[in-house]
């Protein structure tokens, strides 16, 4: 049978590739895969990186089929959905949007999409790309995301986010590719009776976004290029976590 890898972020340095096919023998699962690509490459694995199948975080053990889609995530610096008109759904949708887009965020208009009568209170999260990092000066960054995936993976955490703190709206908007220094990179913007619930809301959403979304930023010095370091990925969801409690495919091999 054969699989489809398809690595992200600093992966692709590691694979050499943006995508391959592999063929695998029947009953492989994801570990055999990973192992299979060590020993052609010759080359460890970050034992922090996570595994999709088919645009859903994936454990080792999962039983791969023919035609499979392989994801190899590095942990993540972003968040994304699909590609939409962000501020045209949050206004016909009074539970919010999720959305990524390539073009300036107008924070404003979804700000004012967000607000209905019965509202108390609005926070809203603005990410902005500043101009320097550990000392060294920012010239531009690059957004890039496993699309697919990266909207399942919002809508739930949109959707759950107005579960677990009963906000009424949860509006989420990322950008990809190229940011200047002092663009919007992320907006997110909560609504609902009460503040307390929306201030918890924002700070969660955000939170678990830069540990959960397929999104990676690659970022562009004076002196240099380099895929950001990301958030670590929870527990369960990294390589390195097995149901048999082994450490991480770089221990193994």
């Amino acid at each position: 049978m054969k699989v489809k890898v398809l690595p992200f972020g600093v992966l692709k340095n590691w694979l050499g590739a943006t995508e391959s096919e592999i063929e695998l023998p029947l009953g492989a699962t994801v570990a055999d895969l990973l192992d299979l690509l060590v020993s052609r490459l010759n080359a460890p694995l970050d034992r922090s990186i996570a595994v999709s199948v088919n645009s859903e975080f994936s454990s080792r053990s999962h039983l791969l089929r023919d035609g499979d889609e392989v994801g190899l995530l590095p942990p993540v610096s972003g968040g994304s959905s699909r590609s939409a008109d962000a501020g045209e759904e949050s206004a016909a949708n009074p539970e919010g949007s999720t959305a990524l887009t390539r073009q300036p965020i107008d924070a404003a208009k979804l700000l004012a999409d967000a607000k209905q009568g019965e509202d108390g209170a609005v926070v809203v999260f603005d990410g902005i790309v500043r101009n320097e990092t550990r000392g060294r000066q920012t010239l531009y960054l690059d957004y890039e995301a496993y699309e697919e995936m990266a909207a399942r993976q919002l809508d739930k955490l949109a959707r759950q986010a107005r579960s677990q703190f009963g906000v009424r709206h949860v509006t989420i908007v990322h950008r990809l590719g190229h940011l200047e220094v002092g663009e919007s990179s992320v907006l997110i913007v909560v609504a609902s009776a009460h503040r307390a619930p929306v201030f918890e809301a924002c700070r969660w959403i955000i939170d678990t976004l830069k540990k959960t979304v397929p999104i990676w930023k690659k970022e562009t010095f004076v002196d240099g290029v380099v895929w950001a370091d990301g958030e670590p990925f929870p527990s369960g969801v990294a390589i390195e976590e097995t149901e048999a409690g082994t450490s991480s495919l770089h221990e193994q091999v």
